[in-house]
């Protein structure tokens, strides 16, 4: 798992050594968005996606605590299974020249989002889900997990994304990985 942080870039505090389910829920309140300008600058820049961002930030107040917002706006978002997508953000954080952009967990369906700029390439590959225009993404807050989804990288509300070209970059990396994995342990 990766769990490093960089200078420039946020990590929250408690994502350093801390599963998901071992976060102190004090650290999650709304008392804690009034004062911490990182997190309100992220909420306010993802909310910004939503049609209505009023009525965003009400759903994730409520429960299950998720809103859909329409990808092609302001990014995208390309979806790998996750053990390719783990093995991708991990070459993508040893790239010390660009930050990478937020990233979304999907423990159910065990699959990683990484969000993009807006535009309009294609994607191809096994396990590839692209989310482009007209598409909708269920997201969390920045500042909690919200069911089954949360973020490895929040957006820092600076609308930093990952590179296109970085991010093919790590997924052939990965996939190379898996192949050579797949080899040493004799599986087809």
């Amino acid at each position: 798992m990766i769990q490093r942080s960089r200078a420039g870039s946020f990590v929250p505090a408690y994502r350093l050594g801390a599963p998901a389910r071992e976060r102190p829920r004090a650290a999650l309140s709304q008392e804690v968005l009034v004062w911490n300008p990182v997190w309100m600058r992220s909420v306010e820049w993802l909310a910004a996606a939503a049609a209505d961002p009023v009525a965003c930030r009400k759903q994730w107040r409520g429960d299950p605590g998720t809103a859909l917002l329409e990808a092609g706006r302001y990014w995208n978002v390309l979806s790998t299974p996750e053990d390719r997508g783990w093995l991708a953000l991990e070459a993508l954080w040893c790239d010390r020249t660009t930050p990478p952009g937020p990233t979304l967990l999907d423990r159910k369906a065990r699959r990683i989002g990484f969000f993009l700029p807006p535009d309009n390439d294609e994607w191809f590959g096994s396990g590839l889900r692209y989310a482009s225009s007209s598409s909708w993404v269920a997201v969390p807050p920045p500042y909690r997990e919200a069911g089954h989804l949360e973020w490895i990288i929040p957006p820092d509300g600076k609308g930093t994304l990952h590179s296109s070209d970085d991010l093919e970059a790590a997924l052939r990396a990965a996939a190379t990985t898996q192949v050579l994995w797949a080899a040493a342990l004799g599986e087809e």
